[in-house]
């Protein structure tokens, strides 16, 4: 028996030892097409030699220096390159993960407000099936209720709307316009039942990742966010831990919603997996409203801005614009959307085909006509899942789709340099996989 604690009790995985481009070998020697990035993390691959370079070349020269003493080149070139990307944004903060990040955005903007003379705002509103991370002070935050139940005494009071997810809630009546103002308009009645003066923030994921399987707010939805969170002056949180870095096919998703958030969180792809990192953005107001009382934002991890990490992300971030990656990024995916669609759009249990860039989700329906789920205890994401694995395909599964218990899908979200034969690898065994798991009752 393992003396590692594996995320599964019950079962070992097997052992990866090798990365090849947009492939990971196991110790057989069975090499996996990784279309998921484990989770939407490797957008470069496992051996680019670039960011492999530049992560040499820090440990030789510098591989930590704490920051309560020190900061470095990378980590001041870092932060001018991630403000260069961010339109709006001006002020970065770099951390060790998409956890820390969110926590640090909610202790920011509390800390803001009690600076700028208003303590009594310390409420932050977010939607129902969100995920933002696994810390005490993310889960409170996050509407994803499965992740949440067990830990549900420790954590501070969260708040909760409805998400905008059209596959599932656009009523046949409505239009795409009247559904945005619908649900975005649930945003101001909840700021109005807790109180304007008590609500800090409004936190959510620019596009739904792993809890509802790339979902994109309908056209309009968060510039009608926006306006709210003005109106009441509370700060819009984008979290953009999974959908951020270029993954939809601009280096920030906000950029597609034409809109600018006060705060945003990213990790995942921003060193592309070969170090630990997360970031915050925001606001140049912000920081300079604190500056200009307590001069000290209290707040502080060990591993914040580690150098290595830092060099790692800065050369993915070199990669992804020197290699005009974001442009692959809306080709493939266009390209791979357009082959499921093409091969399973009429699958009895295929009910959505969804995404941006290469961030896709499938959603699997028992009635195409009803959008019924198929019973959660088939656990159809696992079977998919497992098929494709069998494969030699990595996809992202995951239930509870629609509220934490009911529905299956399955995250693809494939490295951005991922070439033509690797696109039709990914449909024709993704495809082979639904086809052999997925049966409608």
């Amino acid at each position: 028996m393992s003396n590692a604690l594996h995320r599964s009790l019950l079962s070992s995985p097997p052992r990866a030892v090798k990365g090849d481009g947009a492939y990971l070998i196991d110790d057989s020697g069975k090499r996996y097409l990784d279309a998921c990035g484990g989770a939407a993390v490797s957008c470069l691959g496992h051996s680019h030699p670039d960011v492999v370079a530049a992560i040499q070349q820090q440990v030789q020269q510098l591989p930590y220096a704490h920051t309560a003493f020190f900061t470095t080149d990378v980590l001041e070139e870092l932060a001018d390159t991630l403000v260069e990307g961010a339109p709006g944004l001006g002020r970065v903060l770099l951390l060790s993960g998409g956890s820390e990040a969110v926590e640090a955005a909610l202790k920011l903007s509390r800390q803001y407000f009690l600076e700028a003379g208003e303590p009594d705002r310390h409420l932050f509103i977010a939607r129902r099936q969100s995920y933002h991370g696994n810390t005490l002070g993310a889960l409170a935050v996050g509407g994803n209720e499965w992740r949440r139940e067990s830990f549900r005494p420790l954590l501070v009071a969260g708040h909760h709307i409805a998400p905008c997810f059209e596959y599932r809630e656009r009523a046949e009546t409505e239009t795409q316009d009247e559904y945005s103002e619908r649900v975005a308009a649930e945003l101001e009645i909840k700021i109005i039942e807790l109180g304007p003066e008590k609500v800090a923030g409004f936190v959510a994921e620019t596009v739904v990742g792993a809890t509802a399987g790339a979902v994109a707010a309908a056209p309009g939805y968060f510039s009608r966010i926006r306006e709210i969170c003005d109106r009441y002056g509370i700060h819009l949180i984008l979290d953009e831990v999974m959908c951020g870095t270029g993954r939809t096919g601009s280096m920030m998703a906000y950029q597609q919603e034409h809109i600018t958030p006060d705060i945003v969180t990213m990790a995942k792809g921003l060193a592309a997996g070969y170090q630990p990192i997360g970031a915050l953005l925001c606001r140049a107001e912000i920081i300079e409203t604190i500056r200009a009382n307590s001069g000290f934002f209290q707040h502080g991890h060990t591993f914040m801005g580690h150098a290595t990490a830092v060099a790692a992300s800065l050369a993915t971030l070199q990669a992804i614009k020197k290699e005009n990656l974001l442009e692959n990024v809306v080709t493939r995916g266009k390209q791979i959307r357009a082959g499921l669609r093409n091969s399973l759009g009429e699958h009895p249990g295929v009910g959505d085909i969804r995404g941006r860039g290469l961030f896709i989700g499938v959603e699997f329906v028992a009635d195409r006509e009803t959008k019924r789920p198929f019973d959660a205890a088939l656990k159809i994401h696992k079977k998919v899942q497992k098929a494709a694995m069998d494969n030699g395909l990595l996809c992202y599964g995951m239930g509870g789709t629609i509220d934490g218990r009911c529905g299956d899908h399955v995250l693809i979200a494939p490295p951005y340099n991922l070439t033509e034969e690797h696109q039709q690898e990914v449909v024709e065994r993704f495809s082979a996989a639904v086809a052999s798991s997925v049966t409608p009752r």
